[in-house]
């Protein structure tokens, strides 16, 4: 296909697939059962960084976690006592297990006790990739900070493609009239975005001729990403949603 072809075909899928019926089976159904800013950007750090594997199994984890935290993250983060932290323990998914969850939870405490909104963690740098890079840095930024839950919060310093705070970022930043995405935060740009690139979204991209490069790593993001934007300059990622849509329901 040539570009226009292929802009037509991502046009059509995006409207396609970002409607309110996509919500219901994606790990975003989690921070749309709340309505209070800071518990719809807890609950979506959480469903996006525990992302991996079969989304029934990623709902039900992340609605095992809320749960335990009272159905009220923002609460259960900022006025938990440390008997309530017992609440926590044993919970798992993965890798990720009640040791980096804590470690979460303190840092998230120590963030909202200066911060009004998670935004805050993501605006120092003037590109995306620093952004991320700080992000990290300020995430690890406290004494005990455990070397193990490191590998949860990925970063482009260590060439990571950054999937899932890619997909958060997408989650809170994009304004979406259709009501998928949330468009919360109003300071970091949508056209600065990057692409989440899963499994699906980079098969499909390569055979579109969106993605050359073997390795699936940030640079890989941001070669796909600038394609995008030569489609949508200002809502470059919003074809995410074609190209996840594509691969995972296999026409593609």
């Amino acid at each position: 296909m040539n570009h226009a072809q292929v802009r037509a075909l991502l046009d059509e899928k995006y409207r396609h697939y970002d409607q309110p019926a996509f919500i219901v089976a994606d790990p975003i159904s989690i921070p749309h059962r709340f309505t209070q800013r800071q518990d719809v950007e807890i609950s979506g750090l959480f469903a996006a960084l525990l992302a991996w594997g079969r989304r029934p199994t990623i709902i039900s984890k992340c609605t095992e976690l809320l749960r335990r935290m009272d159905d009220a993250p923002h609460q259960f983060i900022t006025q938990h006592h440390d008997e309530d932290l017992k609440k926590l323990l044993g919970f798992c998914h993965r890798t990720f297990c009640d040791t980096d969850l804590l470690y979460f939870v303190h840092w998230l405490r120590w963030f909202y006790a200066g911060h009004e909104t998670l935004e805050d963690a993501f605006l120092v740098g003037s590109t995306q990739k620093e952004r991320l890079e700080n992000f990290h840095n300020l995430f690890f930024s406290l004494e005990d900070a455990p070397q193990r839950t490191r590998k949860h919060v990925a970063t482009p310093a260590r060439g990571s493609a950054c999937k899932r705070v890619n997909m958060y970022l997408r989650w809170m930043v994009r304004p979406d009239v259709r009501g998928v995405d949330f468009g919360l935060w109003r300071r970091l740009p949508a056209a600065d975005l990057i692409c989440p690139c899963d499994v699906h979204v980079e098969r499909v991209a390569r055979r579109l001729g969106l993605l050359e490069r073997k390795q699936i790593d940030w640079l890989a993001a941001e070669e796909l990403t600038a394609h995008l934007r030569a489609f949508d300059p200002l809502d470059p990622v919003k074809y995410d949603f074609a190209l996840f849509g594509l691969g995972v329901e296999g026409e593609m």
